[in-house]
């Protein structure tokens, strides 16, 4: 399968399938297809992940997509201004905030939902409790609000994020929580109560906008 991702301020990836190719999307993310195109609604990992998938804020299903013939293209979007950005499951899992999956192209792929490790960062984090963890052999195709800032963590390495700003980061990355700090910054500071601590090794993508929190969906 071959992509190309297009536009400047919502951009959009155009996905040119050969016959047999699939790959899984954000569900509403299809702007168009070609005829040779199938999809279809699919809880990954079956019925056992559902319940997770609904706490992680994604739905429970996602849209399969599958071509019959070759040269088939579908253009995917998220349906907000901002980047997309490629993740190549080569370097190992990925781990998306809420609404920031668009894509993942590939026969071998695997969607599971991840319980955060730290119960205070599943709290307070602003990523939240559940998140999305993408594995296997392909790419993932990341949305984030606004453009993107990409960090390479050395092992040991800590950033420390606003809420809110933190859009995927590597399966090896600890995600953890720390207090703004005193009654002024906290009251006054617009970041809330707490921020994001990660440490590496691993990657970190960050969104320049705050995504606006949706209602999930329950299909």
């Amino acid at each position: 399968m071959q992509y190309v991702i297009e536009g400047a301020l919502a951009q959009v990836a155009r996905l040119t399938f050969s016959a047999g190719d699939l790959c899984w999307a954000s569900k509403g993310s299809l702007v168009t297809y070609d005829e040779g195109i199938k999809w279809s609604l699919k809880i990954p990992g079956g019925l056992s992940g559902a319940v997770r998938r609904t706490l992680s804020g994604e739905g429970v299903s996602l849209t399969l997509i599958e071509a019959n013939k070759a040269q088939q293209d579908v253009v995917l979007s998220a349906n907000a201004p901002g980047k997309i950005s490629e993740w190549d499951l080569s370097d190992g899992a990925v781990l998306t905030t809420r609404g920031a999956f668009l894509a993942a192209l590939g026969s071998d792929i695997h969607i599971d939902v991840q319980m955060a490790k730290r119960a205070g960062a599943a709290v307070f984090g602003g990523a939240g409790l559940f998140l999305q963890r993408i594995s296997g052999q392909g790419t993932v195709l990341i949305h984030g609000s606004g453009d993107f800032i990409d960090r390479q963590l050395a092992s040991g390495e800590t950033l420390t994020v606003s809420t809110g700003n933190l859009a995927a980061f590597s399966g090896s990355v600890d995600y953890a929580i720390q207090r703004v700090g005193g009654v002024r910054r906290t009251l006054f500071g617009g970041e809330g109560v707490v921020m994001t601590r990660l440490t590496g090794p691993g990657r970190v993508l960050m969104q320049s906008l705050k995504r606006k929190r949706e209602k999930s969906i329950m299909t």
